[in-house]
């Protein structure tokens, strides 16, 4: 048998989980080894994770991209290279499904500029590329026989498509510019360090937090696992006695059904799997078992040692011990992650949270994750802290939301991407990492909606392709969004004429296409049924107790020389936006008429306005015919039933109510009283 001996290795990816056993175990056990990280650091890897190896004189990080073929030269040269450890890639199959470019751009082109690289260089003695056992496909269920070496390749789904790609790639190098090239194919692995968007991590931190385990379709899919210190060794036997060309099963024969597993872990912690357990949508291709021959690397001296029992004792240990190693992962829990691939975003690690006080048989983390403690141990669970992440913050109530957040103690920041501009908002989130995200951006026009009909293309950017990439990334995050819409969407009708007291419900769809900006509002609004990650408020009117502000509804009226007299809907923004933090807090969804109930004309906010503010004010009226002569596009009037918000906040005020306490008492500037 062939012995190979390294000297300076660069391995791809060593801040990810597996890769990084490799390196630490590798920086530990050959002092004389020189051993390179390349990791650009993407959501999943954690400089956390090499911390063993950091102050190692042996050790050294390099923060980049293996798709910079410049760097990648850099680094081959002037590090002196002779092997190369391949693990860099995107590994989850669920996000596959969402982002299948990326997984090609990272899983193909990755691979190929580093096989490129090593063919300019040619001091390459030793190339690893590290695949996985999904590249065969589903195996039989009666199959007694693993998947050996030589089986055809037949991938599934995204993600292990992307590998067989590359695998070819690897193999066509090898033959054709005769690199010195290994492939390994490895069963699921699992243990300390692994980011919980994959299943083992995932219910365990699922079942410190008390929460239930979501498990895809009905849990029979069988899957085989190997832990991470086990399967760090049989890289270090490949590195030296794998024989140049030839490809190594890295698996056991031991398999598991993966409601199995969650109950074993249910078993761990001490809860009943009946209760614990959620059989949640499968994924849209989802295969019933992998099942590998692992003879060959056995050949190389090669064995399983950490038994299940061991090594998801350890596991469990290492989590409870270590529940911030990630920072906030509620994106990666929820039952189908679509979590973010920003490339060269570096992960932060930061902060308590504050959160509520309890008791229950858990110790509570910085991230509000309950942990099982010893016998006599004391419990305190906690919420995780609110974090908000707004939009709009030039805008009217995007100021707003910010001060309330200030008055009530709540962490925001203020996004900087705009909202069409997909990464920017992706690094938004990375960042910050909040709970919430709320979008209170978009175009109403400059001064009114008129402006909206001569940009047309600027209003769509925004309010339609802006507002979806929004919600859409917040899906892939997990977070839910509460999105400030627009009530201007309706105009009376036969069904709801004016004055009748019968309002447009949130079921009723748009009937009001008089301007270019409703449209646009109408036109999302639809759109964004589809996510049921939204909370849409349908604001109409807006008015606050700020009467110096051009946006307030009364502010522009008491500056018209002439106004219609047409009963509507409005929005007091004083009494409603607190409303709107408290749907976030409750991850209410869906479409809400969010105005006070009833409705109020103009005549009678411009006499409140005379009574308590201006007693010598004038104005006078005009019909909509002479309004239309001075206006571009016509205006929306209706009236909008808010019995669904009222129900769900029975304190909320009828308009004219909200209208006295909110906005006219606090800037009362008369002795008049509704008594007199």
């Amino acid at each position: 048998m062939s012995s190979y001996t390294p000297k300076n290795i660069l391995i791809t990816g060593a801040a990810g989980f597996i890769a990084s056993h490799v390196a630490n175990r590798l920086v530990r056990s050959y002092p004389q080894y020189k051993i390179v990280v390349l990791d650009k650091l993407d959501y999943c890897s954690n400089l956390k994770n090499l911390r063993p190896s950091q102050s190692a004189p042996n050790f050294k990080f390099v923060k980049g991209d293996i798709g910079s073929a410049d760097l990648v030269n850099y680094v081959l040269i002037t590090e002196s290279i002779d092997t190369i450890m391949h693990f860099a890639a995107q590994t989850h199959v669920d996000n596959s499904f969402g982002n299948s470019f990326e997984f090609t751009k990272n899983n193909v082109y990755g691979t190929h500029v580093l096989l490129e690289a090593c063919k300019v260089t040619g001091q390459i003695r030793r190339f690893i590329h590290v695949s996985t056992d999904e590249v065969y496909g589903e195996t039989e269920e009666d199959a007694v026989v693993g998947n050996h070496e030589a089986s055809q390749l037949l991938p599934t789904n995204p993600y292990s498509a992307t590998k067989a790609g590359a695998e070819m790639l690897v193999m066509a190098y090898g033959r054709s510019y005769g690199l010195p090239v290994i492939t390994t194919r490895g069963n699921n692995v699992y243990g300390p360090n692994q980011y919980p968007e994959k299943l083992i991590p995932k219910f365990i931190l699922l079942a410190m937090m008390g929460k239930p385990l979501p498990i895809h379709g009905d849990g029979s899919n069988v899957r085989s696992y190997l832990y991470c210190e086990d399967v760090a060794e049989a890289f270090e036997v490949v590195l030296h006695k794998g024989e140049v060309g030839h490809v190594y099963n890295i698996g056991t024969k031991k398999e598991r059904r993966v409601i199995d597993v969650a109950r074993d872990i249910c078993k761990l912690f001490s809860v009943g799997p009946e209760s614990s357990i959620k059989f949640v949508e499968n994924r849209p291709f989802n295969d019933q078992r992998y099942f590998l021959d692992d003879e060959k690397l056995k050949n190389l001296g090669w064995s399983e040692r950490t038994t299940w029992e061991e090594g998801l004792k350890k596991t469990m240990e290492w989590y409870t011990k270590n529940p911030d190693w990630w920072g906030n992962v509620a994106g990666a829990l929820v039952p189908h992650p679509r979590m973010l691939m920003v490339p060269g975003i570096e992960r932060h690690y930061d902060g308590a949270e504050n959160g509520g006080s309890g008791s229950t048989p858990y110790s509570t983390s910085q991230t509000g994750m309950m942990v099982p403690v010893t016998k006599g141990g004391s419990t305190s669970p906690r919420k995780p802290a609110l974090k908000f992440l707004i939009y709009g913050r030039t805008g009217w109530i995007g100021g707003l939301l910010g001060k309330l957040c200030e008055k009530q103690g709540i962490t925001y920041e203020y996004g900087r991407g705009r909202l069409e501009d997909r990464a920017a908002l992706l690094a938004d989130i990375l960042n910050m990492r909040p709970t919430h995200v709320f979008n209170a951006a978009g175009v109403t026009g400059r001064p009114n909606v008129d402006w909206c009909e001569s940009h047309k293309t600027e209003t769509i950017r925004t309010n339609v392709a802006g507002t979806l990439t929004l919600a859409d990334v917040c899906k892939e995050h997990g977070l839910l969004m509460i999105n400030y819409a627009t009530g201007c969407i309706f105009e009376y009708d036969a069904k709801h004429p004016e004055g009748s007291g019968i309002g447009f419900k949130e079921e009723d769809r748009p009937n009001f296409t008089g301007s270019f900006y409703s449209k646009t509002k109408a036109m999302v609004e639809e759109l964004l049924k589809e996510y049921d990650n939204v909370c849409t408020l349908r604001v109409r009117m807006p008015i606050s107790s700020d009467l110096n502000n051009p946006r307030n509804f009364i502010t522009k009226i008491s500056r018209y020389d002439k106004v219609v007299n047409i009963p509507n809907s409005m929005t007091i923004l004083d009494e409603l936006l607190p409303i709107s933090i408290e749907m976030a807090k409750r991850n209410l969804k869906g479409i809400w008429n969010f105005t006070n109930p009833g409705v109020v004309n103009h005549n009678e906010i411009l006499e409140m306005y005379k009574n308590y503010i201006d007693p010598s004010f004038k104005w006078a009226n005009f019909t909509l015919e002479e309004q239309a002569k001075v206006i571009v596009a016509p205006r929306s009037n209706n009236e909008m039933d808010a019995s669904k918000l009222k129900s769900e906040f029975p304190q909320l005020l009828s308009i004219k109510e909200s209208l006295i306490k909110y906005v006219f008492d606090p800037n009362k500037k008369t002795s008049y009283s509704i008594s007199a």
